[in-house]
C-alpha cells in the first residue's frame, strides 16, 4: 500500500511547474503529521516525525532525520546523517515547541546538524542558496542569510547571525550572539567573540586582515566602491582607536557609499564588540581573549 503522507495536499512548488509525484523509500519512517509537497524523494532509513513540511524536489538521499516543527523550501538537498531540528544543546530547554525554518535550494552535506530554538528563543531560520559542507554545526536561534557557504566542521553557537554571501572557513569557531557580515570570510580554523563586519577577511582569533577583493569583484561590486570600502577599513581598522570617534569621522566626510554606510552601521550597531584590526608586532592570540566571557 502506498505510504498516505504522499497523498496529503500541500505544495510549496512554484506554480508554473508540473506537479510530480513523491517517492518514500519502504525503508523510510515517515510520521503522520509529515507534508510532503509533490517531487519530494525521501531515500532509505530516513527518519521524519513531527509537524514537518518538505517543499517541493527536495531530496533526502538516506539516513536523514528530520525532528520537531520544520518547515523546508523546494529544491533542498539532504545528505546522509543530517540531522535537522534536533533539540537545542540548552540546559534551561524542557521541550517547549520550537522551530526550525529552510529556504530553498540549500545543500545539506553528511552530518550536518541544525538545532531547533531554544527555551529563550523560537526559531532557528537558513536562507536560500546556502550551502553547508560536512559535519558543520548551526546552533539553536541562529540566523543565516542567503548563499552562504559554512565549511566543514565549523560551529555557529547560538544566537549567531550570518549574512548574504558570507563564508564561514573550515573548522572555524563563533561564539554565540556574534554577527558575521555580508560578503565577510573568515579564513580556515579560525576563531571569533567578536563581530566580522561586512565585507572584511577575518584570521586567528578576530582580527581583520583586509577587504574581501575577491568576494566583492565575484559578487559584482564595481571597482569604485571596493576602493571607497579599503579606505574605510583603513580608518576604522588601520590601527588601534575608538571606533565611535572612527565611524563618526567617516560620518563627517561626506557622502558614503552604500557599501562604506553598511559597514559604518554595522559597527555602530554592535553588541558584542567588533573584530580588531592587524594585530601589533609581538602581540599573541591570547593576549586578545580576556574579553571572551560566556554570556
Amino acid at each position: 500500500m502506498p505510504n498516505p503522507v504522499s497523498r496529503i495536499p500541500f505544495n510549496l512548488m512554484a506554480e508554473h511547474e508540473a506537479p510530480l509525484p513523491s517517492h518514500i523509500h519502504p525503508s523510510a519512517v515517515v510520521g503522520p503529521e509529515v507534508e510532503l509537497a509533490p517531487g519530494v524523494q525521501i531515500g532509505p532509513f530516513c527518519l521524519l516525525d513531527g509537524a514537518i513540511r518538505i517543499g517541493a524536489r527536495t531530496r533526502l538521499i538516506g539516513h536523514v532525520t528530520i525532528l520537531g516543527e520544520v518547515e523546508m523550501g523546494e529544491a533542498n538537498v539532504l545528505h546522509p546523517n543530517a540531522v535537522i531540528g534536533g533539540e537545542p544543546q540548552d540546559l534551561a530547554y524542557s521541550g517547549g515547541l520550537r522551530r526550525v525554518r529552510i529556504g530553498a535550494r540549500n545543500v545539506f552535506r553528511e552530518g550536518v546538524t541544525v538545532h531547533r530554538g531554544s527555551e529563550r528563543g523560537d526559531i532557528t531560520i537558513i536562507g536560500d542558496d546556502n550551502f553547508l559542507m560536512q559535519n558543520a554545526h548551526v546552533a539553536h536561534d541562529c540566523r543565516v542569510g542567503n548563499a552562504a557557504i559554512i565549511a566543514g566542521g565549523a560551529l555557529l553557537a547560538g544566537w549567531v547571525e550570518v549574512g548574504d554571501r558570507a563564508l564561514v572557513s573550515g573548522n572555524c569557531v563563533v561564539h554565540q550572539f556574534v554577527r558575521i557580515g555580508r560578503l565577510a570570510m573568515m579564513r580556515g580554523m579560525s576563531r571569533t567573540s567578536r563581530d566580522i563586519p561586512p565585507f572584511c577577511i577575518a584570521d586567528l582569533t578576530h582580527t581583520l586582515r583586509g577587504i574581501n577583493a575577491v568576494g566583492l569583484r565575484r559578487a559584482g561590486i564595481d571597482a569604485r566602491s571596493v576602493a571607497a570600502l579599503r579606505r574605510a577599513f583603513k580608518t576604522l581598522f588601520g590601527g588601534r582607536r575608538n571606533l565611535k570617534l572612527a565611524t563618526e569621522e567617516l560620518m563627517a566626510a561626506g557622502a558614503m557609499t552604500p557599501e562604506v554606510a553598511e559597514m559604518v552601521e554595522f559597527v555602530r550597531a554592535s553588541r558584542r564588540g567588533v573584530a580588531f584590526g592587524p594585530r601589533a608586532a609581538g602581540e599573541s592570540d591570547a593576549s586578545r581573549d580576556s574579553d571572551d566571557q560566556v554570556e
